[in-house]
């Protein structure tokens, strides 16, 4: 092994010799030194030109056979990250820096220049390679389509990013000037407030992407609205920093990533992935045309098939009762109907019969407290369509109808009038 070393090292060095001997021999005296390193440091970076074209050939022509993105998931997360470019690049340069001295053994000032050139693109090479390997494993996940991790991989990743291209200059300064690494750290302690003021927001996000995803509550391309903002829209981007929103007007929306930490968001992702959404709207009806019903007017509104089978069995026991009351022709004494009353149960009885309302969900008809303008009669109750269009319209038919349906009941709704 250490024979066919030397002999590498003794093949380059006549290469060098003879380059050497040739721009003297075919050249002025004034060129002579500076052709031959010209002529010597284009044939070292053919060298390591031709080890990285064959090794990323090799490399690449073995992923290949196994680019089945579904068989092999991590092998084709590599080789669409480029790690295998990187791992090339590399092997090249330990050639470089292996057959370096012997093609600048005559130019001792050249070889400390292209030593130290060699050992700086080392550094960034091996930090590409890593920053490729955060995008490898980010191209895993999102083969596994687990996109949760993704977010914990972005604020991970991005964090890493600016950490190690910190740490990555520090080192490639230390590479260029020959100078000791603790020194570049050690007068970092007298800023340490400034690169926290600095990375404030990084560190923030980083926090807030972990929170998000340990917590699983917002992933790209869920559905969201953030009421701080007046937002509602679907997350298109969720990184280090910033969070972009492409709200229904097609505009998009960028807001700082740390504020989910602090900030109110509705995830209505949910409500889109199981079909249904909610109504919760109220009509507000003037207080002063409540009233109680006689028996002709609930023999009237028995008519509304709806309600005929409710009325005919409270016309019944209302009856019933008045037998045994005194001054029983007095509607207010004993038990009585009300218009408003009624209507609630026609209004719950019509959202029961409707082919829209989700039937095994929440469904109230409710009066709210009642208020100088009159008092809100609350219908909350879901769609089983979550499509924006067609819940609209479902809406719309709804209280279409029941604005109407009201004045069967003689119920007068109330309109306000801007001042």
């Amino acid at each position: 092994m250490n024979k066919d070393i030397n002999d590498t090292k003794d093949f380059l060095q006549n290469i060098s010799d003879y380059i050497h001997v040739f721009v003297r021999q075919n050249f002025p005296d004034g060129w002579v030194l500076l052709l031959q390193i010209l002529f010597k440091f284009i044939f070292f970076i053919g060298i390591i030109y031709v080890v990285d074209f064959l090794f990323r050939l090799l490399i690449n022509t073995v992923f290949r056979l196994f680019f089945d993105r579904e068989k092999y998931p991590i092998l084709k997360s590599v080789y669409a990250a480029k790690i295998t470019n990187s791992i090339s690049h590399l092997m090249a340069l330990f050639v470089g820096s292996f057959s370096l001295e012997s093609f600048f053994y005559r130019h001792p000032k050249s070889y400390d220049f292209l030593e130290r050139l060699i050992a700086l693109l080392l550094v960034i090479v091996v930090a590409k390679m890593l920053f490729r390997g955060l995008t490898a494993i980010r191209s895993y996940f999102v083969i596994k389509q687990d996109y949760y991790k993704i977010i914990a991989l972005n604020a991970v990743s991005q964090t890493l990013k600016i950490f190690g291209i910190f740490i990555t200059s520090v080192v490639a300064i230390c590479v260029i000037f020959g100078i000791s690494g603790s020194a570049i750290v050690g007068s970092l302690g007298a800023i340490t407030a400034v690169i926290v003021l600095v990375f404030r927001d990084t560190i923030l996000g980083f926090v807030t992407g972990i929170h998000v995803a340990t917590s699983k509550n917002l992933k790209v391309g869920d559905w969201i609205g953030i009421p701080k903002y007046n937002l509602e829209g679907t997350i298109i981007d969720l990184n280090l920093l910033t969070t972009k929103i492409q709200n229904f007007d097609k505009t998009i929306s960028t807001i700082p990533t740390y504020d989910f930490l602090t900030t109110e968001i509705k995830n209505l992702q949910v409500m889109s992935e199981s079909n249904t959404r909610r109504i919760k709207k109220s009509i507000v009806f003037n207080i002063n045309s409540f009233k109680f019903l006689n028996l002709e007017e609930v023999d009237r509104l028995s008519k509304i098939n709806l309600i005929t089978d409710y009325l005919q069995k409270k016309k019944d026991e209302i009856i019933k009762e008045r037998l045994t009351i005194e001054n029983s022709e007095l509607v207010i004494n004993g038990r009585q109907l009300t218009n408003i009353g009624v209507f609630r149960k026609y209004t719950y009885n019509y959202l029961k019969a409707s082919e829209h309302i989700d039937q095994s969900g929440t469904l109230i008809v409710r009066q709210l407290e009642n208020t100088p303008q009159g008092m809100p009669l609350e219908i909350y109750c879901f769609t089983n369509d979550s499509a924006w269009a067609n819940y609209e319209v479902i809406m719309a038919d709804i209280f279409d109808h029941l604005l109407v349906a009201s004045k069967e009941f003689d119920l007068e709704i109330m309109q306000f009038n801007k001042i």
